[in-house]
């Protein structure tokens, strides 16, 4: 065997690629100087206590916060790497409704409840360019299936839909157009456990067959053995420990990643 054949393939060109990121408030830091990267269809867990910075940061990543300081690197389809700090609004709007997903705790902040089931689900198509009625019902109907939403709920109301519906339609409508990025904050709060466990299996499915990456913040260590490929730790709004997450699950070196895992085996 030559030598080119034993080499390994060269990793994939980072698709985020974040570096000295930091955010406070007035006196009370957010985050601080967190860096590190996401290649294309990567998933990683971010954990740590109230308090500790994940959902900051998660915010400054999708553009909903201004960091202090930092750059935030994305891989654009036409464009390669950009600072997404210097997108005007515009863009950054585009690029949410595109490339990236977003899919938010509290579903209902992340659907538009006056809208039908698969009008929700149409409307990332159409920003897109689709103007088809049928082939939007279709796709609509298709994801609707993938799901697990009946297609007889296709013209209702999302407000009608129960608290796990409504997760899942939300997953639908940011999965439709097949983003490269998804950033999902406590995807499974607030649910029943059953609830839970259905929701987590079905993520993991379309995630993986559908090759996107994803930054994905929780309290919930279950949640991220399940998903992550990479788990970072965070305490007072620094990165203590990161690798592998079944390494850093199994083998935890930082005292309060001890805890952590700790206090979920003693429940």
């Amino acid at each position: 065997m030559t030598a080119s054949a034993l080499r390994k393939p060269a990793p994939k060109p980072p698709l985020l690629e974040v570096s000295g990121l930091s955010k406070s408030y007035g006196t009370q830091v957010g985050c601080r100087d967190i860096s590190f990267a996401v290649r294309p269809g990567e998933v990683l867990g971010i954990v740590g206590e109230s308090g500790s910075g994940k959902s900051t940061l998660l915010a400054c990543l999708s553009g909903r916060l201004q960091p202090d300081s930092g750059s935030i690197s994305y891989d654009m389809k036409d464009r390669g790497p950009v600072d997404i700090l210097t997108l005007s609004e515009h863009e950054r709007r585009r690029l949410a409704r595109t490339d990236w997903g977003i899919v938010h705790q509290n579903p209902r902040d992340g659907l538009r409840l006056d809208v039908s089931a698969g009008g929700n689900i149409g409307e990332r198509p159409m920003a897109l360019g689709a103007r088809h009625y049928g082939d939007i019902r279709s796709d609509a109907q298709d994801w609707l299936k993938k799901v697990e939403i009946d297609l007889s709920r296709t013209d209702d109301k999302p407000r009608t839909f129960s608290g796990g519906m409504q997760q899942r339609l939300q997953i639908a409508r940011n999965l439709v157009t097949r983003p490269r990025l998804v950033f999902m904050d406590e995807p499974t709060g607030g649910l029943d456990v059953s609830v839970q466990a259905r929701l987590l299996d079905l993520l993991r499915g379309l995630v993986r067959e559908l090759g996107v990456a994803a930054i994905i913040v929780t309290h919930d260590l279950a949640v991220v053995r399940l998903l992550a490929d990479r788990l970072m730790v965070m305490q007072r709004g620094r990165v203590i420990e990161e690798g592998l997450t079944d390494q850093v699950l199994d083998d935890p070196h930082h005292p309060y990643t001890q805890l952590l895992v700790s206090s979920v085996l003693q429940v």
